[in-house]
Protein backbone atom coordinates (compact mmCIF):
# COMPACT_ATOMS: atom_id res chain seq x y z
CA UNK A 1 0.00 0.00 0.00
CA UNK A 2 1.28 3.46 -0.91
CA UNK A 3 -0.26 6.73 0.18
CA UNK A 4 0.51 9.88 -1.76
CA UNK A 5 0.04 13.48 -0.67
CA UNK A 6 0.62 16.38 -3.06
CA UNK A 7 1.49 19.93 -2.09
CA UNK A 8 2.73 23.14 -3.67
CA UNK A 9 -0.19 24.14 -5.84
CA UNK A 10 -1.50 27.67 -5.97
CA UNK A 11 -2.21 30.73 -8.07
CA UNK A 12 0.52 32.12 -10.31
CA UNK A 13 0.70 34.57 -13.20
CA UNK A 14 1.50 33.41 -16.70
CA UNK A 15 5.24 33.04 -17.12
CA UNK A 16 5.74 32.22 -13.48
CA UNK A 17 6.88 29.03 -11.76
CA UNK A 18 5.60 26.55 -9.22
CA UNK A 19 7.11 23.46 -7.65
CA UNK A 20 4.81 20.59 -6.78
CA UNK A 21 5.84 17.92 -4.33
CA UNK A 22 4.42 14.48 -3.63
CA UNK A 23 5.24 12.69 -0.39
CA UNK A 24 4.85 8.92 -0.37
CA UNK A 25 4.37 6.65 2.59
CA UNK A 26 4.92 2.92 2.57
CA UNK A 27 7.81 0.69 1.72
CA UNK A 28 9.73 0.20 -1.48
CA UNK A 29 9.19 3.67 -2.86
CA UNK A 30 12.12 3.23 -5.23
CA UNK A 31 10.44 0.24 -6.83
CA UNK A 32 7.62 2.41 -8.16
CA UNK A 33 7.55 4.51 -11.26
CA UNK A 34 6.02 7.87 -10.41
CA UNK A 35 3.88 10.03 -12.61
CA UNK A 36 2.18 13.40 -12.62
CA UNK A 37 -1.16 13.84 -14.33
CA UNK A 38 -3.53 16.79 -14.55
CA UNK A 39 -7.23 17.29 -15.02
CA UNK A 40 -8.93 20.50 -16.08
CA UNK A 41 -12.67 21.02 -15.47
CA UNK A 42 -14.75 18.98 -17.89
CA UNK A 43 -11.72 17.23 -19.36
CA UNK A 44 -10.03 13.88 -18.99
CA UNK A 45 -7.06 13.30 -16.76
CA UNK A 46 -3.96 13.81 -18.90
CA UNK A 47 -0.39 12.64 -18.56
CA UNK A 48 2.20 15.27 -17.67
CA UNK A 49 5.46 13.54 -16.72
CA UNK A 50 6.85 10.31 -15.32
CA UNK A 51 10.06 9.07 -13.79
CA UNK A 52 11.45 5.58 -13.30
CA UNK A 53 12.10 4.09 -9.89
CA UNK A 54 15.82 4.80 -10.13
CA UNK A 55 15.23 8.31 -11.41
CA UNK A 56 17.35 7.65 -14.50
CA UNK A 57 14.53 7.70 -17.04
CA UNK A 58 12.04 10.54 -17.45
CA UNK A 59 9.18 11.02 -19.85
CA UNK A 60 7.15 14.15 -20.65
CA UNK A 61 4.04 15.14 -22.50
CA UNK A 62 4.84 17.26 -25.54
CA UNK A 63 2.84 20.13 -24.08
CA UNK A 64 5.20 20.52 -21.11
CA UNK A 65 8.52 19.38 -22.57
CA UNK A 66 11.20 21.97 -21.95
CA UNK A 67 9.13 23.76 -19.29
CA UNK A 68 8.52 21.09 -16.63
CA UNK A 69 11.05 18.88 -14.86
CA UNK A 70 10.24 15.79 -12.84
CA UNK A 71 12.65 14.54 -10.17
CA UNK A 72 12.63 12.22 -7.20
CA UNK A 73 14.48 11.70 -3.95
CA UNK A 74 14.21 8.06 -2.93
CA UNK A 75 15.85 8.73 0.43
CA UNK A 76 13.02 11.12 1.27
CA UNK A 77 10.24 9.27 -0.55
CA UNK A 78 9.35 12.33 -2.58
CA UNK A 79 8.78 13.21 -6.20
CA UNK A 80 8.72 16.77 -7.47
CA UNK A 81 7.49 18.62 -10.51
CA UNK A 82 9.19 21.91 -11.26
CA UNK A 83 6.96 23.95 -13.54
CA UNK A 84 8.40 26.97 -15.32
CA UNK A 85 7.02 29.33 -17.95
CA UNK A 86 3.52 28.48 -16.88
CA UNK A 87 0.63 29.16 -19.23
CA UNK A 88 -3.10 29.60 -18.54
CA UNK A 89 -3.70 26.27 -20.26
CA UNK A 90 -1.65 24.58 -17.52
CA UNK A 91 -4.49 25.34 -15.09
CA UNK A 92 -5.74 22.05 -13.65
CA UNK A 93 -5.76 19.79 -10.64
CA UNK A 94 -2.43 17.99 -10.59
CA UNK A 95 -2.24 14.41 -9.35
CA UNK A 96 0.70 12.31 -8.26
CA UNK A 97 0.56 8.59 -9.03
CA UNK A 98 2.62 5.46 -8.38
CA UNK A 99 2.80 2.43 -10.61
CA UNK A 100 4.79 -0.65 -11.46
CA UNK A 101 5.65 0.39 -14.99
CA UNK A 102 6.77 3.69 -16.44
CA UNK A 103 3.85 4.81 -18.56
CA UNK A 104 1.65 7.65 -19.70
CA UNK A 105 -1.77 6.11 -19.18
CA UNK A 106 -3.82 6.44 -16.01
CA UNK A 107 -4.52 2.69 -16.02
CA UNK A 108 -0.83 1.97 -15.53
CA UNK A 109 -0.79 3.65 -12.13
CA UNK A 110 -2.24 1.96 -9.08
CA UNK A 111 -1.97 4.58 -6.36
CA UNK A 112 -3.13 8.18 -6.56
CA UNK A 113 -2.95 11.29 -4.43
CA UNK A 114 -5.85 13.62 -3.78
CA UNK A 115 -4.60 16.31 -6.13
CA UNK A 116 -3.47 19.92 -5.81
CA UNK A 117 -4.92 22.87 -7.69
CA UNK A 118 -2.73 24.92 -10.01
CA UNK A 119 -4.22 28.09 -11.44
CA UNK A 120 -2.35 30.22 -13.96
CA UNK A 121 -3.77 33.66 -14.61
CA UNK A 122 -3.24 35.53 -17.86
Amino acid sequence: QVQLVESGGGLVQAGGSLRLSCAASGRSFSSFAMGWFRQAPGKERDFVAAISGSGVTTYYADSVKGRFTISRDNAKNTVNLQMNSLKPEDTAVYYCAAGVVLGSHTGEYRYWGQGTQVTVSS
